[in-house]
């Protein structure tokens, strides 16, 4: 078929590993670069399967040669291919279809260049933009920095744990934008806040009110689940089935979906024991703990505190450079244990540089609750920076009862008006009526 077409000459001239295929998917010609590459000579390769000869990513790679035998498109796709010595080389493969004289077309092209150095300057770049907007330099931190760009270059799910207010959400969403599959779309599902029907129905669709569930959506981008805890067992089993084999079925119906989605959880919940206890699927578990990320608490990153609040000021200034800080108003902030962490830190900032009216910020312009904490636990001889908030007795308080305090003391700046004390604690209001109900106020 090629014998009137005298191409070595041609393709040997090109400056990247060129192999013409024919119609049949067969090799019929390589130049010396693609002889280097698969190590394989011209009279070795001829007649042979091209997936053979090329193992690359791109398979099966009759799929990838058929759009440009039947319809004449070029085709520019980057994965890998295995070398001569069994390495893996990045590689930018450029199919194109080539014609005999009378614009039949008798095969195709396969240009495969090199492009380590262009991924590697890409890794670069995604490691540098990962760490785009997040504050920190204390030590405990360092570990999850050095995760990050690796978890960024893997597909495996990732199971993120810390306290509430840690900032689960903005680390799972680094992850997705340093990822193959930040183009596509990352969306953020609260187990804790849908009931079994509705969560079931936002996350696999509904045949029934023709809903479309966002794992669908997602469909190669990124699926962050937080309070994965939450998630009703018997969702668990349909999500490991979206984990296991790539599918689910619809609810209601017998239409199978199949889905290319990246699972990241969250759960300010100890996991393990609660798989322990039955609460938790054993087999969901062990499959979303293939990566796991460790967000520590503020309390023991005391060195970031100034960081977020010069963050926070400046993003409640407008921009500017915002208020300062008397030196009370400065210690107390320093001096409080935040147990929820960074969430509650921004929220005393916002709450300050509000009542400072673009003054200097006060002990007065603080929220109660923070300034009474710490000068109790100085009057009882506490370490200010200690784990829990402490209360008058002097005993260590529990998040629920610091956030009890929080809620009262928003509805009574509020004038008992929800809307206005949801805006003031930076809470959906579902989310503070839920936890009225929660708290019984």
């Amino acid at each position: 078929m090629f014998q009137d077409v005298d191409i070595s000459d041609i393709i040997n001239g090109i400056p990247s590993a060129v192999v013409i295929v024919d119609t049949s998917s067969r090799v019929a010609l390589m130049n010396d670069k693609a002889e280097a590459l698969t190590g394989r000579s011209n009279s070795e390769a001829a007649g042979l399967d091209a997936a053979q000869v090329l193992r690359s990513s791109l398979q099966p790679l009759q799929k990838h040669l058929a759009p440009v035998l039947k319809e004449g498109h070029s085709v520019v796709e980057d994965g890998d291919i295995l070398d001569r010595n069994r390495q893996l080389v990045p590689s930018r493969f450029s199919l194109a279809p080539i014609e005999d004289s009378k614009g039949r077309l008798i095969g195709v092209m396969v240009a495969i260049e090199d492009i380590t150095h262009q991924v590697k300057l890409e890794q670069e770049r995604a490691s540098a933009t990962i760490f785009e907007g997040i504050t920190g330099l204390s030590p405990s931190m360092q570990e999850v920095y050095d995760q990050l760009s690796v978890y960024a270059s893997s597909d495996a799910p990732v199971l993120i744990d810390g306290e509430t207010g840690t900032g689960k959400d903005f680390f799972a969403e680094a992850i997705h934008k340093a990822s193959r599959r930040s183009g596509y779309p990352f969306i953020n599902i609260n187990c804790r806040t849908l009931p079994e029907p509705l969560l079931e129905a936002e996350l696999f669709g509904s045949e029934d009110h023709d809903k479309t569930g966002v794992i669908r959506l997602a469909d190669h981008g990124t699926i962050f689940l937080s309070a994965i805890e939450e998630m009703p067992l018997a969702l668990q089993a349909k999500l490991l089935t979206v984990l296991d084999q790539g599918e689910y079925f619809v609810p209601n119906s017998t239409k199978k979906v199949a889905v290319d989605v990246r699972i990241i959880a969250a759960t300010s919940r100890d996991l393990e024991e609660l798989t322990r206890s039955g609460g938790f699927s054993e087999d969901l578990f062990y499959r979303l703990n293939v990566l796991r990320m460790h967000l520590p608490p503020l309390r023991e990153r005391a060195d970031d505190i100034p960081l977020f609040i010069e963050r926070f000021v400046a993003a409640f200034s407008g921009g500017d450079d915002g208020p300062s800080f008397d030196a009370e108003a400065a210690r107390i902030l320093k001096s409080y244990a935040y147990p929820g962490n960074i969430r509650e830190l921004r929220n005393i900032i916002e709450h300050a540089v509000t009542l400072s009216g673009g003054g200097q910020v006060r002990v007065e312009a603080l929220p109660d609750y923070v300034s009474r904490a710490v000068r109790q636990a100085d009057a009882a001889g506490g370490v200010s920076g200690g784990e829990l908030t402490p209360s008058a007795a002097g005993r260590p308080m529990k998040w629920d009862e610091v956030e009890k305090e929080m809620i009262i003391e928003a509805l009574r700046k509020s004038g008992g008006r929800r809307s206005e004390a949801a805006k003031m604690l930076g809470w959906a209001r579902s989310t503070l009526y839920r936890k009225l109900k929660h708290h019984d106020i």
